[in-house]
């Protein structure tokens, strides 16, 4: 299983890709943006008190995707508490090999088209 820190790395590699992305802080968490909207943010409950016990990241989806994802795989896909219901979350650390970075890569490029 990949450590906290190599996830994080795979995420910022994947979202700072993406034309027009900047990366920022919000709520003590890395967050990208692309014009000025955030399109996805890194969740590390080891840094927030957060229901969500597993290493993930929240993405803007596309209409549809915030139902149809958890229902397909709720092992890996979940609504998050927060950003709206638009939103969709991504548990990194619930496979023994990692995540399936081209799904990531997927739900990202994605949530940077809904912004």
């Amino acid at each position: 299983m990949p450590t906290v820190a190599e996830l994080l790395a795979g995420v910022r590699e994947r979202c700072m890709a993406l034309p027009g992305v900047t990366e920022g802080v919000t709520h003590g968490a890395p967050t990208w943006y692309v014009r000025r909207r955030s399109f996805a943010k890194f969740v590390d409950p080891a840094e927030h008190r957060l229901e969500e016990r597993s290493v993930a990241f929240w993405a803007a989806a596309p209409p549809g995707a915030r139902l149809e994802l958890p229902a397909a795989d709720p092992e890996v896909f979940f609504e998050p508490r927060f950003g709206g219901s638009d939103w969709i979350g991504m548990r990194l650390d619930v496979r023994p090999d990692g995540p399936d970075w081209d799904e990531v890569r997927e739900i990202l490029t994605d949530a940077h088209r809904q912004r």
